[in-house]
């Protein structure tokens, strides 16, 4: 691993302690400039995970708390008349002014301001009375949902879902880690020494060279030939859309990048595939008592990979 992915690593360690590998994903999906849905119960760090890494990596963070009187214009700003200039005078709203959006709780907020993110985790920028306005570089939307108590909250639209890059969560931590955590915490706050080993220019450079990471057509045909067989599985009702395959895509060329290499292997592909699909398909209402998750593995068991990494299992078809 390069050193300063390491340092950046080291970093948030410093505030979540015993959660190595959840770290390493969001990380992976910076490089791979991707958007981050962090879900999971309250209270295990998940904004201050997000707050650590704007820290780490020198991003400038704006953090919306969602709640249903959000409105659109709090993202994308807004126009207003001005009388001395006799015109209307563009006021930015918080994506224009961040790195990097912390949108905690986002499932509390009504659709219409849910959506308004859509055009700025796409495209990367947001439009306001028919003008465009670029976003900053880069830029990264880290967005937090609790997955109990629906007291308040709104499903997330299937299309905003399928705009984030990965879904992770925490969990709790062991006792070790609590242990740890709640020896830091003693009369400091562990954000207060998090450094920035990262700059935002080094990161861009980083994720231009993610993006250079050879994926060979036998790589390409093996995602490929997942998304097709996720679209006619007996437990799944929708399968991995197209965007769903380019991000698994992205996201192996940033894991093999992490590791050092310029190609991608069915390897890769493999330790990505479930945290970037798992939110993108639906289960049938016959396979309720499923998860996403068994109907994935069960794809990467069945589907052959390009360079024979055989899983326990695994089942040539």
């Amino acid at each position: 691993m390069r050193r300063e992915l390491e340092q950046v690593l080291a970093e948030i360690e410093k505030v979540i302690a015993g959660k190595r590998e959840t770290i390493e994903k969001i990380l992976l999906a910076l490089l791979a400039d991707g958007h981050v849905l962090l879900d999971d119960v309250p209270g295990v760090g998940k904004t201050t995970l997000a707050v650590a890494f704007s820290r780490a990596v020198g991003l400038c963070c704006q953090r919306v708390q969602f709640t249903p009187d959000v409105l659109p214009s709090d993202l994308t700003g807004f126009s207003m008349y001005d009388q001395k200039s006799g015109s209307f005078v563009y006021h930015p709203g918080a994506l224009n002014q961040a790195n990097l959006l912390l949108g905690d709780e986002i499932n509390r907020a009504a659709s219409k301001t849910q959506s308004a993110l859509l055009e700025a985790m796409e495209e990367r920028q947001v439009t306001v009375d028919g003008v465009a306005y670029p976003l900053q570089k880069p830029f990264l939307v880290i967005a937090t949902q609790n997955s109990v108590g629906t007291a308040g909250t709104q499903f997330l639209p299937f299309a905003q879902m399928d705009r984030f890059l990965v879904r992770v969560s925490l969990g709790y931590p062991d006792h070790e880690a609590q242990m740890a955590m709640l020896r830091d915490r003693q009369g400091k706050n562990p954000l207060d020494t998090v450094q920035c080993v990262l700059s935002k220019e080094a990161l861009l450079s980083m994720q231009r060279e993610a993006q250079q990471v050879t994926a060979k057509d036998a790589i390409l045909d093996y995602i490929s030939r997942l998304a097709i067989a996720s679209r006619s599985h007996a437990m799944l009702q929708i399968g991995i859309s197209p965007r769903g395959a380019l991000f698994v895509d992205r996201m192996a060329k940033a894991k093999a990048y992490m590791e050092g290499r310029d190609y991608v292997t069915g390897t890769d592909v493999q330790a990505v595939f479930l945290d970037v699909c798992a939110h993108r398909v639906l289960l049938r209402e016959t396979a309720i008592r499923q998860r996403t998750e068994d109907a994935l593995r069960d794809l990467i068991k069945t589907v052959e990979t390009p360079d024979h990494h055989r899983l326990p299992g695994f089942k040539k078809t």
